[in-house]
């Protein structure tokens, strides 16, 4: 059974990959037959759907009661998508970051994060769940018992906050869009926009595809290797989930396309939190264990120093990529051992 749960994620991978290919170069045409810079289409059509195996993986953990895996994955995908994509990137080439991205929706992700830790790990820490949790390690109890005790929450109206700003933000990015139509028609691509429609669609049937066949079988194998719901959550699934993000960050890093590539990660980590989160926690409200709470403030450390890396040399260089790739390993080591 292992090996057909092996050729299954290969399949996988490989949906990805076409997928994403096709996806990019549909996304690009859209971006130049509405006139507008490619990094706004990479903040909202990429973005969107290559954060589709999150929402689907969330949403459903949500539905049937796995609140853990639901919330970790958010947290683990936005984790991989600033370390283990932005990273990759930069290793092919020198990532240069959209000056509007740093001024406007790089400071915005880092506050949604806080807003998000401000609901979930400030309620924890004013209930002394928190304080009363660390006196029980201290007391010698078993930290894996620790780390899976519920301290707090993502409540309905948590959720309903971040689909508002989520409303909010997507707005912006309309207006911003009209505002800034290209000029020059040099820019415009000579691909139909019915053919850049099919590209989108198609590539998103296999991105999604390709994300569901991974995220089933790695979660089969690690289930069969004993690994909690909340590392699954963190690692497998945030892994398989993002799969789309890398592919299609690379590739369109490898084509020239960098504003598709660094809008396509900011983005996602936006969606991840207003959409994500906000469609699974007004559904269903979601318990937060301790795990959760010391990997959102991880997230946010994260974060901050990806923005500092970006805000360098006017973009990601190839060891500040190295750099990001080590502190993710590091991050994965200690969440599987912890």
């Amino acid at each position: 059974m292992i090996f057909l749960y092996i050729l299954f994620l290969l399949l996988g991978f490989v949906a990805l990959i076409k997928g994403a290919d096709i996806f990019v170069d549909g996304a690009a045409g859209v971006a130049k037959n509405f006139k507008v810079p490619s990094v706004i289409i990479g903040l909202t059509i990429v973005a969107m759907g290559t954060s589709a195996p999150e929402l689907a993986v969330s949403v459903s953990a949500a539905l049937n009661g796995s609140n853990e895996i639901a919330v970790s994955n958010v947290i683990g995908s936005n984790i991989f998508n600033l370390l283990a994509v932005l990273g990759a990137c930069a290793m092919i080439s020198m990532v240069p970051v959209d000056k509007k991205i740093m001024k406007r929706d790089f400071p915005f992700s880092i506050l949604i994060t806080i807003v998000l830790f401000a609901f979930t790990g400030i309620a924890a820490f004013s209930d002394g769940k928190i304080e009363a949790a660390l006196k029980k390690l201290f007391a010698g109890k078993s930290t894996k018992t620790l780390m899976n005790e519920k301290v707090g929450d993502v409540s309905r109206v948590c959720g309903i906050v971040l689909l508002v700003l989520f409303v909010c933000y997507i707005a912006f990015l309309i207006r911003e869009a009209k505002k800034n139509r290209l000029q020059d028609e040099s820019e415009y691509a000579a691909i139909p926009m019915w053919k850049c429609t099919i590209f989108i669609l198609f590539g998103i049937a296999l991105i999604v595809g390709g994300g569901e066949a991974v995220v089933i079988s790695a979660k089969w194998i690690a289930k069969h290797f004993g690994m909690s719901e909340t590392l699954i959550g963190l690692t497998i699934v945030a892994l398989g989930t993002s799969l789309p993000e890398l592919v299609t960050s690379v590739i369109a890093s490898k084509k020239g396309e960098n504003g598709l590539a660094v809008g396509n990660v900011v983005g996602s980590c936006i969606f991840n939190i207003l959409l994500i989160l906000g469609v699974s926690a007004t559904i269903h409200p979601m318990g937060v264990n301790l795990a959760s709470i010391f990997d959102l403030s991880i997230l946010l450390i994260i974060s901050i120093i990806t923005y500092i890396f970006a805000t360098t040399k006017n973009g990601i260089s190839f060891g500040e990529g190295i750099a990001m790739l080590l502190i993710y390993i590091a991050d994965v080591v200690f969440a599987a051992v912890r």
